[in-house]
């Protein structure tokens, strides 16, 4: 039984991932999957679905509700006033087309560390992406790398970052978002100069054997190559001098503002708590710093909030996914041997939260599964609480971005119009490769001083 438990582990994550590279819903996926690695581990299906799943699904959105919503919201606010596209034109004017890699992966980080939705950040930076790669003459295809190096690597990951997958493990170890320090921040840097010069070796490479720039083949689905038809109409039609833009201090402030008031702020409070009341200080620095680019504040709510729920019913139902996986017996088998290997217990904080969070396919939806489970088992060994935060944000970054990942997903097809097989190598490289390299790096680090 334990033998089918663990294949059923596998082929389930296998139909997951297949599933939603087949762009069905990752709900329905994750619904489907959860079936099957009931009945393949031995679980009452009406139990592991109306309990287990649903258990998993409400519980994490009853927890990250406000944040999700808020963080939308924050998101479209700053793409309705036009924050984020200034944001983008001035990087693209100051590092230009010499710079179009670095300068794309400098706009997405800027943003998402500060706070603003993943989503809105692909669909900003992606007009100025295509605008540089084309001047430049490079591949079109390493544009989803760029975007989801820049978002999703080492921004969510580092010390004092308002993204959820560095608020999740205050809640489980006490700590605060700045949690980690020296090592935490050195953690950071070296997967954003690591990446960015592998990422930029890639496309070098790619352009020396012949490549160059165009937009791609109707391989990939009908709609995505059209959204991104239009969205480079706009670009060359509409450029930065036609116009109205907010100034860029007046853009980056809210940013700014989020990130200070978080920090500062949790280290007397909830950091969650922190966390709303930055966000929420920020949409209204928004919308009244810059109200005369706002044309419908209560249409950007409306829209915003819809963007909420889709993100986080879709984390949901991966969190329902991994509820219902870690009651068959090969899971809590897999977590004892984590626990018990050999060498720094972080290792095996590590690699736990890593596994769970490619099972998942999301970086927060595997630490809401993982840590409940393993953060009381490493709070009792007397690990410092701070180090545990930052190993476990750092491992929530490395294999979640596997195929079926859905901001890798959207990224590739929705935003970007390209497949899996054109443009999914160099993302696997920048934000599977280097952040696993470094969170065990770190890991021994935290360990050793």
């Amino acid at each position: 039984m334990e033998f089918l438990g663990m294949f059923g582990l596998i082929i389930s994550l296998v139909l997951l991932i297949y599933l939603t590279m087949k762009g069905i819903n990752i709900i329905v996926g994750a619904i489907l999957s959860s079936i099957l690695i009931a009945l393949t581990g031995g679980l009452n299906l009406e139990t592991a679905m109306l309990d287990n799943y649903m258990t998993g699904f409400t519980d994490y959105f009853s927890s990250w509700f406000l944040v999700f919503l808020l963080g939308a919201i924050f998101g479209k606010v700053m793409q309705e006033t036009k924050s984020a596209e200034s944001i983008a034109q001035w990087i693209k004017k100051t590092l230009g087309e010499k710079r179009a890699v670095f300068a794309v992966v400098a706009a997405a980080a800027i943003m998402t560390y500060g706070g603003v939705s993943l989503f809105v950040v692909g669909f900003a930076v992606y007009p100025i992406a295509v605008s540089l790669f084309r001047a430049a003459n490079l591949p079109h295809r390493f544009i989803p790398a760029a975007l989801v190096f820049g978002s999703i690597s080492f921004t969510m990951t580092a010390p004092g970052s308002p993204e959820i997958q560095n608020i999740i493990p205050t809640e489980h170890f006490g700590t605060t978002p700045t949690a980690g320090g020296f090592i935490g921040l050195f953690s950071a840097l070296l997967v954003m100069v690591a990446g960015g010069l592998w990422l930029g070796r890639m496309v070098k490479k790619a352009s020396d054997n012949g490549e160059t720039f165009s937009l791609p083949n109707r391989s990939s689905s009908q709609a995505a190559e059209e959204t991104a038809a239009a969205l480079l109409q706009e670009e060359v039609e509409a450029g930065p001098e036609k116009k109205a833009l907010p100034h860029i201090v007046v853009a980056v402030l809210p940013l700014v503002v989020v990130i200070g008031l978080l920090n500062i702020l949790g280290q007397f409070m909830n950091p969650t708590v922190s966390l709303l009341i930055a966000l929420t200080t920020g949409i209204f620095l928004t919308c009244t710093m810059m109200y005369k680019y706002l044309s419908e504040f209560w249409g950007s709510l409306s829209e915003g909030t819809q963007n909420a729920l889709v993100a986080l019913a879709n984390t949901c139902a991966v969190v329902g996914f991994g509820s219902v996986a870690a009651q068959v017996a090969a899971f809590g088998n897999l977590v004892d041997a984590l626990v018990n290997m050999p060498g720094p217990p972080l290792i095996g904080l590590a690699i736990g939260v890593t596994v769970v969070c490619g099972i998942t396919g999301s970086a927060s939806g595997g630490l809401g599964i993982a840590l409940p489970i393993l953060a009381p088992i490493y709070m009792s060994q007397g690990l410092d609480p701070g180090a545990m935060h930052r190993v476990s944000a750092l491992a929530s970054g490395g294999i979640d971005s596997l195929p079926h990942n859905g901001y890798v997903v959207t990224t590739v097809r929705a935003i970007c119009g390209e497949s899996h097989r054109r443009a999914y190598k160099p993302i696997f490289m920048v934000s599977v490769i280097v952040p696993l390299i470094v969170m065990f790096m770190a890991a021994i680090l935290f360990s050793i001083f």
